[in-house]
């Protein structure tokens, strides 16, 4: 984690700021633990990835397998100490979600030129450059990778440890990622100019995620673009919507939505997943302002 991500991260339950209690730093903070004074809630730093849980040995719970990897993974007393207490709370006979994680992170790796991200490259680039930008279900970075070549500060935000893990490989100063849930309320009451959900409207709730975004922006831009397959998050939305609805949702929270994306898109995103196998989505992209 850099530095100068204090500067824009709260506590997720009371949005005061963080202390930083640093284990292992080199270019990057890569061992520490985020404390908040107020509520006592603590967020492990593990290499150079914060994570940003309400309740971590919940998180842990869900993904036992990654919680014994970052147990031999850290090197420093407090933060092992950290993670047995976490472990030893964690509630056992949870379906792991460490080995699709661990598939999922694999299958965007291979996937990465797929025409639908030069596409979305394309689009960016004809907006303004921004001074914060954020990507909630950023994966591996490839967009938010991106858009770090050309604006001021740039954060992404995934559930997945191992995502995360990728996206943190290219290194820039300007760039951080977290992994933290899509709807906790990491950045407090700052706002953005340019916000992204990538195809993420299947993994939670999509009216809470327009409403989320819709407060982190007072002026400025948000792109979204989903293909709409609600089977993917059948256990993550109960409430799914579809072009329409998602586009009088947006005006419905003060947006504008751009002239060319009032029609609904059929974008190309192709998702290797594996050498004889393809995924193949029609992916409907949204520009809108405030």
């Amino acid at each position: 984690m850099h530095e100068f991500s204090l500067n824009f991260i709260r506590c997720i339950r009371c949005g005061s700021k963080l202390e930083l209690d640093v284990f292992k730093k080199e270019s990057e903070i890569e061992e520490g633990i985020l404390e908040c004074k107020s509520c006592t809630l603590c967020f492990p730093i593990i290499k150079k990835i914060p994570i940003l849980w309400d309740d971590f040995s919940k998180y842990i719970s869900e993904r036992m397998m990654l919680g014994g990897k970052l147990y031999h993974s850290v090197s420093h007393d407090k933060m092992k100490k950290f993670l047995k207490h976490s472990l030893s709370n964690s509630k056992r006979g949870v379906d792991d979600r460490t080995a699709l994680e661990e598939r999922w992170t694999k299958i965007y790796q291979n996937s990465q030129k797929s025409k639908f991200y030069s596409t979305i490259k394309n689009e960016l680039n004809t907006l303004s450059k921004s001074k914060l930008v954020l990507e909630y279900g950023c994966s591996i970075g490839i967009i938010t990778n991106f858009l770090a070549d050309s604006n001021q500060n740039v954060f992404g935000i995934d559930r997945s440890f191992s995502a995360i893990s990728l996206a943190k490989k290219t290194q820039k100063d300007n760039l951080d990622y977290f992994v933290s849930d899509l709807l906790f309320d990491v950045f407090g009451k700052t706002k953005f100019d340019l916000i992204l959900a990538l195809n993420v409207l299947e993994l939670v709730e999509p009216k809470d995620l327009l409403k989320h975004i819709s407060q982190q922006i007072s002026k400025g831009t948000i792109l979204l673009s989903d293909p709409y397959d609600f089977e993917r998050g059948k256990n993550s939305v109960k409430k799914p919507l579809d072009e329409s609805v998602l586009r009088i949702s947006l005006e419905e929270f003060g947006f504008t939505i751009a002239v060319k994306t009032k029609t609904p898109s059929f974008l190309t995103w192709n998702l290797k997943l594996n050498p004889r196998s393809t995924l193949n989505y029609k992916v409907d992209l949204i520009i809108a302002k405030k």
